[in-house]
């Protein structure tokens, strides 16, 4: 039984199981430092998701807050994000017809479906579903939303006025304006100050957040020069705390919102999983990842149900905390209260921030994102997967995010089936001075053992590659003559079989035995061994049939044929 007065394990935030009281000073510094950074951007992807400034710092704080008390993390920042802000557009722009309410409503209740799938996706233990976006696919997903959110954010950072529409819609319309000399030069000179200022922190590894910086001033020039009135500002804040804003929302906008919500889940949670487990593995720890799925989905959910849109871990506000020095979770929750304290106490100080500067920031956040010199490493490493990279490029930039998303996630399990369709084979031979057999093809000089012929089949079994397999034994069988006796299939890629599989390998052996040869296999999983034994061909492939290792079938035929 529990000792009265004690908290049961459950009832303790993750961010405070343990908690050291010497910590306490760090977090809060950290904290402080976040809070620099948390209010330009949450504001900047907002406003790159065609949604008003505000919900961005709604969906700030209350994930902030929801993951202190509930993810696994110790250390990870989670808010709005430039990789999904053009998804998120992409997905209310249809929906919306032009009407800011309704696009908060259905932001709202996209991140809602994103939390309940998330929540989901846990209770089933669907963890491992990250491995659907490889990392060809990540590069060129992350590389084409870089040169949207880029191309989306030219007219604002130019001052020019366009109508609502996708990045390239956008940017063609503003080419005439521009060609015109419509051009605001107040913006221009503003928005290109605050690109350096931001940049210029990095370049010089300062700790002081560059977007902070460019904030100050360009708040401070807007002020000074009158330039209110001649520029695009970003106004007042509404003074109070994060509410429900879902208005007006039927069920057809569920059905509507599903598949983009899906997509969105699958990044969300394969970015925030592959942050939080690096930030584990840098400490030698390890995250639970149907936890980090669940925490997130809360955190998405809470988040639409407040005002707030989706969201994802930050793989730049994140670091920030780390080399802050935050030792926990309480960090993100230092950062939310004081975002919430400059919402009620200074909200109108954003009346003077001009829209060109969270450009500016969306600009140079995209620029992060995008790594080209992972691209070029791709495409000297591997041509199958460096033509998934550019399809999912091509994808997203000419069609959009979500498409060109599914396009390159179809092209990829194309790819996968490909390579289980056409394995590798190989023959194994005897290299003298070698202990072991090995491919033929990396070892000309290598001999066969007579009478035996030692086949290697890299896949598993099944309709596709079947009598593949088979092919393959005749065709080596006719170049090695009539003197082979047995054939050894080193079994070991074989991690599974089907019913189909199974009847080309019965015809096989049925095959090889009319023309007398054995088929015996060496190193054959154990699963895959009862699976031949349930399907009821133990007769066939009897206990004999069997070798742990290729050298044990090796010697096994040279003891029976006198050679050992």
């Amino acid at each position: 039984m529990r000792r009265s007065g004690m908290t049961p394990a459950w009832a303790v935030p993750p961010a405070l199981r343990g908690y050291k009281l010497e910590w306490l000073r760090h977090d809060v510094a950290a904290g402080a430092a976040l809070f620099a950074i948390l209010v330009p951007a949450g504001m900047a992807y907002a406003q790159a998701a065609g949604l008003p400034p505000v919900t961005g710092l709604y969906a700030t704080v209350v994930p902030l807050i929801v993951y202190a008390a509930l993810g696994p993390s110790r250390v990870l920042v989670l808010g709005p994000d430039s990789a999904l802000a053009p998804m998120i557009a992409a997905a209310l722009v249809p929906l919306a017809a032009h009407n800011e309410q309704k696009s908060v409503a259905l932001a709202g209740l996209l991140a809602i479906l994103i939390g309940g799938i998330l929540l989901l996706g846990s209770v089933l233990k669907l963890g491992i579903i990250t491995g659907l976006l490889s990392k060809p696919i990540r590069l060129g997903y992350l590389n084409g939303i870089a040169l949207l959110v880029a191309v989306s954010q030219l007219p604002t950072l130019l001052g020019i006025s366009v109508e609502d529409g996708t990045p390239w819609e956008k940017l063609l319309a503003a080419v005439p304006k521009v060609l015109a000399g419509e051009a605001n030069p107040a913006a221009l000179l503003l928005g290109g100050l605050s690109l350096l200022i931001i940049w210029v922190p990095r370049w010089l590894n300062w700790k002081l957040p560059g977007a902070l910086i460019a904030v100050v001033v360009s708040c401070t020039a807007v002020a000074v020069l009158g330039l209110k009135e001649s520029l695009k500002v970003t106004g007042a804040l509404p003074q109070g705390l994060p509410a429900p804003a879902l208005g007006g929302l039927g069920w057809s906008d569920v059905v509507a919102l599903l598949p983009a919500a899906a997509a969105i889940a699958l990044i969300v949670f394969v970015d925030t999983g592959t942050l939080s487990q690096s930030l584990a593995a840098a400490e030698g720890n390890r995250v639970s990842g149907n936890h980090e799925m669940a925490a997130l989905g809360a955190a998405n959910a809470a988040s639409g149900l407040l005002g707030g849109f989706p969201v994802s871990a930050s793989t730049s506000r994140t670091p920030v905390a780390v080399q802050s020095g935050a030792k926990s979770q309480l960090t993100g929750a230092v950062g939310a209260a004081l975002v919430l304290v400059f919402m009620l106490v200074v909200p109108g100080v954003t009346g003077y921030l001009p829209a060109t500067t969270l450009a500016a920031i969306v600009i140079a956040a995209a620029a992060g994102i995008a790594d080209p010199a992972g691209v070029r490493r791709l495409i000297v490493m591997s041509r199958s997967e460096s033509l998934v990279m550019l399809a999912a490029f091509l994808g997203v930039t000419i069609l959009g995010v979500l498409p060109g998303i599914a396009i390159a996630i179809g092209l990829a399990i194309l790819d996968f089936i490909r390579r289980a369709w056409d394995p590798y084979r190989a023959e194994l031979v005897n290299v003298p001075g070698v202990p072991g057999y090995h491919d033929v093809n990396r070892h000309p000089e290598g001999e066969r053992i007579p009478g035996l012929l030692i086949l290697r089949f890299d896949a598993p079994l099944f309709f596709g590659n079947g009598a593949l397999l088979g092919s393959f034994v005749r065709e080596l069988l006719d170049q090695a003559g009539e003197a082979t006796e047995r054939v050894v299939l080193a079994a070991e890629p074989v991690t599974g079989i089907d019913t189909t599989a199974l009847d080309e390998l019965v015809e096989l052996d049925e095959w090889l035995d009319r023309h007398g040869v054995d088929l015996v296999f060496a190193e054959l999983k154990g699963p895959v061994k009862d699976r031949l034994l349930r399907y009821g061909v133990g007769a066939r492939f009897s206990p004999e049939h069997f070798f742990p290792t290729v050298g044990a079938a090796v010697r096994a035929f040279q003891r029976r044929d006198g050679q050992g």
